[in-house]
């Protein structure tokens, strides 16, 4: 069913030249009932009339019954986007890569300019060779390098291997002090024996190996002894002596061997003397003398 009216309020066939009709909204039979809907004052003064606004209710009537009102269901709590956590997850994967990257960059760094450095050094040291060969080498460096190969000196131990010398003329030994396995350092070889430079505790050995083609009776004797320019005299420092050596007239050799610990001071001079220079083998590897100081 619809219901209209025109500007006037009347049907449509009352008046011509009036304006098109307005059509209200279909309204339900029976089931829902129809309240108009009062304009306001200020609008009814007015010479344009609106179209009347219902409200349409289902049930407007209290006499009949309603159906009661379902329960609205409230609304599930909201449900935590789980989204987050692998955004989270990789977030840190990012920041630990970026850790890891500053670490080893800084490592790589830091080797670098290690080697940086090494090679600054060498090429340092480099010119200071050049300039050491070429002569031209600035007084502070020269008494730098003086000192520092003063105390190498120093530090380096005092030690003497001598050996046996063929060419004897007269007692004490002879020894040879260069060739072969002989060598002094920081210790002078000098008249026939060795000259301490520097008080201290020094180890002296001395090996004598006696040989001799006819069985003789003669005592051998193996002696070291020191001299020195403050106190007159030889003091003896070790001796050996042999008799009964051999018991047939065949070939014969017995070895003397001397060593100790000694205290010696400085300009000591070591001596070796034997019993008879003929009976000597004077073979480096049987024959020699030498100490080094602890």
């Amino acid at each position: 069913m619809w219901a209209y009216k025109d500007r006037a309020g009347s049907s449509p066939g009352a008046q011509s030249g009036t304006a098109p009709a307005v059509f209200a909204c279909p309204v339900e039979d029976h089931t829902k009932h129809v309240q108009p809907m009062p304009l306001p004052a200020m609008q009814q003064n007015l010479n344009y009339v609106y179209p009347q606004i219902f409200w349409v209710d289902g049930c407007a009537n209290a006499s009949t019954s309603c159906p009661p009102t379902p329960p609205v269901a409230p609304f599930p709590p909201p449900v935590p986007d789980r989204r987050r956590k692998p955004r989270k997850n990789s977030e840190r994967r990012s920041v630990g890569f970026l850790v890891m990257f500053l670490l080893i960059l800084l490592a790589l760094t830091g080797v670098v300019l290690s080697m940086f450095q090494i090679f600054h050094l060498e090429k340092e040291l480099a010119e200071l060779r050049e300039s050491a060969s070429t002569e031209h080498i600035p007084p502070a460096l020269e008494k730098l390098i003086g000192q520092n190969e003063q105390s190498m000196k120093k530090e380096a131990r005092k030690a003497a291997h001598l050996t046996g010398n063929p060419a004897q003329q007269d007692l004490p030994l002879e020894w040879e002090p260069i060739s072969g396995h002989a060598f002094t350092d920081g210790i002078q070889y000098r008249d026939q024996g060795l000259v301490v430079n520097e008080t201290g505790l020094y180890f002296v050995y001395s090996n004598v190996l006696f040989r001799g083609s006819v069985c003789s009776s003669q005592m051998l004797t193996h002696i070291v002894y020191k001299k020195n320019p403050a106190s007159p005299g030889s003091h003896v420092l070790m001796e050996d002596k042999r008799i009964n050596y051999c018991t047939s007239q065949k070939t014969w050799a017995r070895k003397s061997y001397l060593g100790a610990l000694f205290k010696l001071r400085k300009m000591d001079s070591l001596y070796v003397n034997v019993s008879k220079i003929a009976l000597v083998n004077f073979e480096e590897s049987k024959t020699f003398f030498g100490l080094f100081k602890l």
